[in-house]
């Protein structure tokens, strides 16, 4: 949609493409047929249905999977419209194209795949054919209208899986600073919390129950208008925990980009696909303005934050690289230790 195509108030920072972004946008992605080599694939956005891409794509070159795939619902998404089915029928539509994304996976290869309450036990059903699933992460969406006669539907789940038992996990990546409630001392120093002039703040090891997340809302610059667009700091969480600097990053349902943005602003190497030309380019465009803005809300000093704690964060938000170690508040190193592969 573009910036003529609907009215927005004067403070709404949803992000849109003029005529003139959108056709430049366009001219940068790729489309079939695709190179054969990794390396031209690398940092790339494809117009095109993956599902008939899997078979052409090089073997054995993905780290990272990222899965996104439409839920067992009816949504528009620009020009295309998903049907809900039965959720026997969902798990054979599933089940008919995700072997054929496994021979792109290293062996020692991680994946996440999204999915809603309807869909989530038939994702799982067929991962566990396939994939060594080790846990399902519940993420609390705080978005949708309420029910009458239903509890209201606030939660999505997120499978990770990986291919074999060698596998990247960083934990220290991912923990979570949160505020200490009850801080309990050891002969008068705090025991596993920091004192800070912004409150006593604990790092905690991360669970599968996420509720510090905020869904994309029309205030926040990495708002678009996708259907089911999720947040920076969701992928944030899942690219620090299972890749490393410079590893390949792939999801094959990409939507308005938010993978490929945040494997761009941690220095991943990445490769998304999308059918839907407007949010390809919508992607494309959100990946460049990545280069100068490297911030994920929610994520500063290193660490990732409880929500509501914004006063607390440091002020400079950077990624992780060589060049800028993640740091405390304190200003003290924040060394991030390498889990050993399993």
């Amino acid at each position: 949609m573009e910036n003529g195509d609907k009215h927005r108030a004067p403070r709404n920072r949803t992000l849109t493409l003029t005529p003139l972004e959108h056709q430049r946008m366009a001219d940068s992605l790729l489309r079939p047929p695709l190179p054969s080599k990794p390396a031209s694939l690398v940092d790339q956005i494809v117009c095109a249905d993956s599902l008939s891409l899997f078979a052409t794509l090089p073997r054995a070159f993905v780290d990272l999977l990222i899965l996104d795939p439409p839920y067992n619902l009816n949504k528009q998404f620009g020009a295309e419209t998903f049907r809900e089915m039965s959720l026997a029928e969902y798990e054979s539509w599933f089940e008919s194209w995700f072997p054929s994304v496994l021979p792109l996976l290293r062996p020692t290869a991680s994946l996440y795949v999204c999915g809603d309450w309807k869909s989530s036990v038939a994702v799982h059903r067929v991962l566990d054919r396939h994939v060594i699933v080790r846990s399902r992460i519940t993420w609390e969406r705080e978005k949708g209208r309420g029910a009458k006669s239903n509890w209201k539907n606030a939660s999505e789940d997120i499978w990770f899986a990986t291919v074999s038992n060698n596998y990247f996990f960083d934990v220290e990546a991912v923990k979570l600073k949160r505020r200490v409630i009850a801080p309990y001392r050891v002969n008068g120093e705090p025991k596993d919390w920091q004192e800070t002039e912004n409150g006593d703040f604990r790092l905690t090891h991360p669970s599968n129950l996420w509720t510090d997340l905020t869904v994309p809302f029309w205030s926040m610059p990495e708002n678009t208008d996708h259907p089911t667009q999720k947040p920076e700091k969701l992928l944030a969480k899942l690219l620090l925990a299972s890749s490393r600097k410079g590893d390949f990053v792939f999801d094959p349902f990409l939507g308005s980009g938010t993978t490929v943005v945040v494997a761009r602003k941690f220095g991943r190497r990445f490769l998304g696909v999308e059918m839907n030309e407007h949010f390809a380019c919508l992607a494309a465009k959100r990946v460049e303005l990545a280069n100068d803005d490297p911030s994920v809300q929610g994520y500063a000093g290193g660490v990732f934050w409880e929500r509501n704690s914004l006063n607390a964060q440091p002020k400079e938000i950077s990624p992780v690289t060589d060049e800028h170690p993640m740091l405390l508040e304190t200003g003290t190193p924040y060394r991030v230790t390498k889990s050993k592969t399993k």
